[in-house]
């Protein structure tokens, strides 16, 4: 439901980045308006944000005192019950990615091998254009699945890394273990072509992102 909100605010963002440069007198006052009314906007939507994490955090605390453990879901992953795990979600779905990367950090630094934390650092990464760190994040994803879809996707996600690199022969030998883990998988075959011909829309695959 924020997609579109922040869809405006970026094209009028970018407008305004355009435009201020070179912008004059009425103009340039018109630009500042609209940056100033965008700030409005983005500490507004923060605050409503942060204090419905709060009253969720209470919530919860409210159901661990008043039901069985075993009816809470996701009980057996901890990091899901902490406040910075859900601001971390919050901030990746307002497209605030440098917030949503502090907030998981704190998460792993507590849960180092969370799954879920180290996707969402991951895509954060990849949003800020740092394959790098996303990579270092994937990899140590590797050790802990067991699933062979999921590491079909994440194997795929590396070689989308390496090939926007312009390691194409690590690439393809990364597209060659996500296929062999999981043959149905389409964007390798996909990205496996854009190896050959050293160019192309790289598929990170929209099953993984649509796991966060």
């Amino acid at each position: 439901m924020f997609q579109h909100l922040f869809a405006e605010m970026n094209k009028m963002l970018h407008e305004i980045q355009a435009d201020y440069p070179t912008a004059e007198g009425e103009r340039r006052n018109e630009l500042l308006s609209k940056y100033n009314m965008l700030h409005r906007i983005s500490d507004h939507v923060m605050d409503e944000w942060l204090l419905f994490a709060e009253k969720l955090s209470e919530f919860r605390g409210q159901a661990d005192m008043q039901t069985q453990p075993e009816e809470l879901p996701g009980q057996e992953a901890p990091e899901l019950g902490m406040d910075a795990f859900v601001r971390g979600q919050g901030y990746y779905k307002l497209l605030m990615y440098r917030k949503c990367i502090e907030q998981f950090s704190e998460v792993t630094a507590r849960h180092p091998d969370s799954l879920a934390a180290r996707l969402y650092l991951a895509m954060a990464y990849l949003q800020e254009g740092d394959g790098c760190a996303a990579w270092e994040h994937l990899h140590h994803m590797l050790g802990l699945i067991r699933e062979n879809k999921l590491k079909a996707m994440v194997y795929n996600a590396l070689g989308c890394i390496r090939a926007s690199q312009e390691r194409y022969q690590e690439a393809s030998e990364l597209f060659g273990l996500s296929l062999m883990h999981d043959p149905a998988l389409p964007e390798p075959n996909v990205n496996l072509e854009v190896c050959r011909r050293r160019g192309g829309k790289l598929q990170f695959g929209q099953q993984l992102v649509s796991l966060l």
